[in-house]
């Protein structure tokens, strides 16, 4: 692995090494004896003479020369000398420099992989790909990014590899495990409203007084998957994962959800230059377990007498396809999908098994390497089997039609990266929901989304995400009663993430989920905030 990146790495080599000496000049204040042993430095470097070379440069700092090109040949010898922690010290005070920037990030690169740490590597590769001062290195680092990303297995969100496909020598086949496990706090388990209020739904009206509980939970997250990649730009894969909450409390119980999937298809994906060609199909099997719960109580809902805990159980099924075609700047992508969701048969209520179809497509287009925004149209549609419609009074009676909900979503997303570590972007999105029966559950949504993300090292990550939803029913009344008013509906959900990786298979995750809802149906009012800090490993 390490001879692949080195025929990538000219520049940070001697070519890199006289590459630099243009950048900086040696200031005129250093003595001559300085200057002269730092030019007798460079020559036995070139002479592959590295440990006489540090000699040199270290009686050149000794005799006061001070200068981050003397830092950053420093660094390259130490690396060459195979000394990775004081390559790293040196390489470090040279980055300092402007014009030494990219070039000390590239070559931290190379030293972080000899040491050992591909996690550092990938860091420092990463920032030497995202600055514009020299095209080479930029073109280098993406060549050493797609080929680790390659050994083991992972994707940047952002960045976007540039060196060709065909020269990668991927393995013939590999698993990919990760499982996460963790402590988390939750403040409103079930979900209940913040005041007393009224149940207009109720014909006796009783003033309804909800009881709040919070209490711990353990996060559990788990995916293993197997992948054969027995052509040149094409791999057949399965994946299996299973995520879930589970509550301490006897109570508190009632809220565990847990959800299994099992995946397998094939993936096309070639790059050459500017260019990308991505194609996934695959065929998903997911069950999904919770319990139907009155969040007023947090005791399981009953219904003619009977329990109906066992409601919003689900197994679901069927193929998808996304594909990604990108030139240069400019890339365009289509998604479809279409699934069955069979729900438990609770029995005294109507079921919500239905269909499930998707299409959707996006633009996107990066007016600089930096800066990108992409347009999106989706046209969905869930046609349940059995379950009423609500007629214009609010009613839903047995002889009405089965719901069919139709959508049509417009977005836009804009991203702009600040710094060589720090992102951000906003986004919008209109939905359209129709109401096929008689349009009582007709609605439009405006979402705005921001979303952050800062890298501030290699192995440290915060990411922050905050969407604004803000719906409008034009027939539809809160508690489904006229007496109640118009039904009304904002959400707010917030999300910050923030990650510590110890090295490339562990790695500590930090997690704040908010979120607010505001009805004038007030059975779905509520605030809920988790807390939760897991322990992940990944093969």
């Amino acid at each position: 692995m390490i001879r692949e990146i080195k025929r990538y790495r000219s520049a940070g080599g001697v070519i890199a090494l006289l590459a630099a000496v243009g950048c900086l000049a040696l200031p005129g204040l250093a003595s001559a004896d300085a200057i002269a042993s730092f030019h007798d430095g460079n020559r036995l470097f070139r002479d592959d003479l590295y440990w006489a070379a540090l000699l040199r440069y270290r009686e050149a700092a000794e005799a006061g020369l001070d200068t981050p090109l003397l830092h950053f040949n420093t660094g390259v010898a130490h690396y060459k000398a195979q000394q990775h922690i004081r390559a790293r010290q040196s390489l470090l005070e040279a980055a300092q420099a402007p014009q030494l920037r990219a070039i000390s990030h590239y070559n931290l690169g190379l030293n972080a992989y000899a040491a050992g740490d591909v996690d550092e590597a990938l860091g420092w590769f990463r920032r030497a790909a995202d600055q514009q001062q020299n095209e080479k290195i930029r073109e280098y680092a993406f060549a050493a990014i797609g080929r680790l990303n390659a050994q083991i297995r992972t994707t940047d969100p952002i960045l976007v590899r540039e060196e060709q496909r065909r020269e990668e020598q991927r393995p013939v086949a590999g698993f990919d495990i990760r499982a996460r496990i963790g402590f988390g706090s939750d403040d409103n388990i079930f979900r209940a409203p913040s005041d007393p209020y009224i149940d207009f739904a109720d014909p006796t009206l009783p003033i309804i007084v909800p009881e709040t509980f919070s209490g711990t939970y353990l996060p559990v997250d788990f995916r293993a998957g197997y992948a054969i990649n027995n052509l040149p730009y094409e791999s057949f894969f399965g994946v299996y994962r299973m995520e879930g909450r589970f509550y301490d409390g006897d109570t508190e119980n009632n809220a565990d959800e847990y959800f299994h999937e099992l995946r397998f298809g094939s993936e096309y994906d070639r790059r050459e230059d500017s260019r990308r060609s991505r194609v996934y199909s695959a065929f998903a099997i997911a069950q999904h377990d919770e319990q139907y719960i009155d969040p007023d109580t947090g005791n399981p809902r009953i219904s003619g007498g009977e329990e109906i805990t066992d409601r919003m159980n689900y197994v679901r099924y069927g193929p998808e396809i996304n594909t990604v075609q990108r030139f240069g700047n400019f890339g365009l992508g289509l998604r479809l999908k279409g699934q069955i969701w069979d729900y438990e048969n609770a029995g005294v209520v109507p079921e919500y098994d239905h269909e499930y179809f998707l299409i959707g497509g996006n633009v996107q287009y990066k007016f600089l390497s930096s800066s990108l925004v992409r347009l999106t149209a989706e046209k969905s549609s869930r046609r349940y089997g059995s379950r009423p419609s609500f007629d214009l009074n609010g009613d839903q009676f047995i002889t009405n039609p089965a719901v069919r909900y139709d959508y049509v979503e417009y977005g836009i997303l804009a991203r702009q990266r600040i710094t060589d570590d720090m992102w951000f972007g906003f986004g919008y999105e209109l939905l359209f929901r129709e109401d096929r029966f008689e349009g009582y559950n007709d609605f439009t949504r405006d979402s705005y989304g921001f979303e952050f993300q800062w890298t501030p090292g290699p192995r440290f990550k915060v990411e922050m995400n905050a969407v604004y939803r803000l719906y409008d029913y034009p027939n539809a009344f809160a508690f489904n009663n006229p007496v109640a008013g118009p039904k009304t509906l904002e959400t707010i959900d917030a999300e910050i993430l923030a990650t510590w990786r110890f090295n490339r298979h562990y790695r500590l995750e930090a997690e704040l989920d908010y979120r607010e809802t505001a009805s004038t149906d007030t059975r779905i009012e509520y605030d809920r905030t988790r807390y939760s800090l897991s322990f992940v490993w990944e093969l």
